[in-house]
């Protein structure tokens, strides 16, 4: 996107982490930019609070705190504002908690994006961009994962509603001409990953000196993908001219769990203490994305590898932690 041509971008979920990191870049290529966000309590709101402090700086942002399940908010902001593009990465994110609340996430992560696609019909959108997930792929055999690939048998709940919002937006492309894309993201980690997330995880517990949940023998693996890659994914896709697609991004480069925990533990120079678990139901044992297309359409090219993307997340946990160590004790 070039700065010669400043849209009105809504971006859903705008305070967390793909999508603070996805705000820095629209507001420095001077984009006018709506963040709504309703601040849950899934992890500490006040993360979300610190993800888009910088952001309040600039006069071309504005933060709505609200509720993409609340008709009366969503359909406001296309009455008053003329929304262009919506980055609707808004949702419960996760394939253990789903399995534990599926309710919540039907109600969110389906409910709530019909919501956001019957708001947009007739308004001034010409552009939507979907945040799926690799979770769609189920326990795949094949790979890599290809776009083309059977994703009709999901074995978590969140998978499922992933699947459901990518019919649900080839729906409204048909009925309402709206070019749409949807962006089915690997395991992405990076600075303000959420807490619970594995990268944050073992290496909050590493620094306490307390061992590690190590699932299962250590070969499950997945296709690490650090956040300036997937921003640069989202971006290819904004200034693209499909009219459907599904992409994948990811870093192609599969680490296993073993791997990743050795890693972690050489950039700390802590030896790692195991906690070995079985692996829970709804995990899958590997994830590995075919990237040829998004390469070849939005000039995808992931860049970082995960001992570099494991540094500079590091660089960054030990940075917040002298300022606001206690968001993540």
């Amino acid at each position: 996107m070039k700065k010669s041509f400043v849209k009105n971008i809504l971006v859903t979920g705008g305070a967390g982490f793909i999508g603070s990191h996805l705000i820095d870049r629209l507001l420095a290529d001077g984009q006018q930019v709506i963040c709504l966000d309703n601040l849950n309590d899934y992890y500490d709101p006040q993360i979300k609070v610190l993800n888009q402090s910088s952001h309040l700086d600039y006069p071309n942002y504005e933060f709505i705190k609200g509720d993409i399940r609340d008709a009366e908010t969503v359909n406001s902001l296309f009455d008053d504002y003329e929304i262009e593009i919506v980055v609707h990465l808004a949702a419960m994110a996760g394939v253990r908690p789903s399995i534990e609340n599926p309710k919540l996430y039907t109600d969110v992560n389906i409910n709530g994006t019909q919501i956001l696609l019957e708001a947009m019909t007739g308004s001034f959108v010409k552009k939507f961009i979907f945040a799926s997930s690799s979770s769609v792929y189920g326990n795949n055999n094949k790979t890599p994962f290809s776009e083309d690939d059977n994703v009709d048998f999901q074995i978590s709940q969140y998978g499922a509603t992933k699947k459901m919002g990518e019919v649900m937006c080839y729906t409204y492309h048909h009925l309402s001409g709206i070019p749409i894309s949807c962006m089915r993201f690997f395991t992405v980690y990076g600075p303000r990953q959420r807490p619970e997330m594995a990268i944050h995880k073992f290496t909050r517990l590493l620094k306490k000196g307390q061992a590690i949940p190590f699932f299962g023998d250590g070969s499950t693996s997945r296709d690490y993908t650090y956040i300036d890659d997937i921003i640069d994914g989202i971006m290819g896709a904004l200034s693209s001219e499909d009219q459907f697609a599904i992409y994948n991004l990811g870093n192609s480069e599969p680490v296993k769990l073993d791997e990743l925990v050795h890693v972690i533990g050489k950039r700390l120079s802590i030896e790692p203490k195991l906690d070995h678990q079985k692996l829970p139901t709804g995990d899958v044992q590997q994830t590995f994305a075919d990237v040829s297309r998004a390469k070849s359409r939005l000039d995808y090219m992931p860049k970082i590898s995960i001992e570099d993307g494991i540094y500079r997340f590091v660089n960054w946990y030990e940075t917040v932690m002298e300022s606001n160590g206690e968001l993540f004790s």
